[in-house]
């Protein structure tokens, strides 16, 4: 059973909201070409599924996939029999973190306070995601991790390349990327070219 957090070569989760089966392989490529190795598929995106097994099958190798906005127990059932072992939420729910841990998932959890932070991780969660971040600021960041055990944090939700180097410095591991990385209907070209600016915006801030 899986127990410490996930490691991602580059600590940035593409987020392929509104993704539909039939284009998923194309941007998930372009995905792991631009060197992205952490790919999440929001569940409620049309056939998340399938598409999440279509990218399992395809790149499974090259990447780490995963199924976010996972809110009940019966989602963990579904993705644990289709042998998913990442999972992001968008918000603090002990008894789905603790569901999702002793099914042997690693776990994101979503969070936006201190409580929520440590409730989180006494369930049993081995990361952390602020969201929505860009309502909060980095400032929020930096004084969360005053206070909070080193586990990897993520800053989601309205994260820019411009931004991205701001977060990193507040003390946070990476990112989860939505709408500044992809949108539904865009060609997997524009996400090849949104992903290579991430992952240059993100060896810039550590090098």
């Amino acid at each position: 059973m899986p127990s410490t957090a996930p490691r991602f070569r580059l600590p940035l989760i593409a987020i392929l909201r509104g993704i539909t089966p039939a284009e998923v392989e194309a941007h998930g490529g372009a995905l792991v070409e631009a060197g992205f190795d952490a790919i999440e598929v929001p569940l409620n995106s049309p056939g998340a599924h399938d598409s999440i097994a279509r990218l399992q099958q395809a790149l499974g190798t090259h990447a780490t996939i995963g199924a976010g906005t996972v809110l009940h127990e019966q989602d963990v059932d579904a993705l644990a029999a289709r042998d998913v072992h990442f999972i992001v939420t968008p918000n603090t729910r002990p008894a789905l973190i603790r569901h999702a841990v002793a099914a042997g998932m690693q776990v994101v959890a979503g969070f936006a306070t201190p409580s929520e932070a440590f409730d989180a991780l006494q369930a049993g969660a081995q990361a952390l995601k602020l969201f929505p971040a860009g309502t909060y600021g980095p400032a929020h960041a930096r004084a969360l991790r005053a206070v909070l055990p080193d586990v990897p944090l993520y800053a989601v939700g309205g994260i820019s390349t411009d931004a991205l180097p701001a977060w990193l410095a507040a003390g946070c591991t990476g990112a989860g990327l939505g709408g500044e990385l992809y949108k539904a209907g865009q060609p997997a070209e524009l996400t090849r070219v949104r992903a290579r600016a991430f992952r240059q915006a993100y060896e810039g801030a550590v090098a």
